[in-house]
């Protein structure tokens, strides 16, 4: 399984996300990990990015909704531990 973390350059949520990664693939010889600087608007189309960081397995987004644009941006998240997540946006309510 490959794993890439695009990203936009100074992202608060990057470390954190890259702990957790490290954390949860420790071991792992099978998964490999790469990381991406997301530039602009266009590149974030390019690379399937949804928010900044986005994680790509195999080069899908699993927490994009459907039909939504690629951006480089996040929408407003809430504060409190979830913050920062993939998935916490107002648009990913999930049952």
């Amino acid at each position: 399984m490959d794993l890439t973390v695009p990203a936009v350059p100074d992202c608060p949520n990057v470390m954190l996300l890259e702990e957790r990664l490290a954390q949860m693939l420790e071991g792992r010889r099978d998964v490999t990990v790469s990381r991406q600087v997301i530039a602009d608007q266009d590149e974030a189309g390019r690379r399937g990015m949804h928010g900044s960081p986005t994680i790509l397995v195999d080069g899908i987004d699993p927490f994009a909704e459907p039909g939504q644009p690629a951006s480089p941006g996040r929408p407003p998240q809430p504060a409190g531990p979830l913050r920062g997540k993939p998935g916490t946006g107002p648009r990913s309510r999930r049952t």
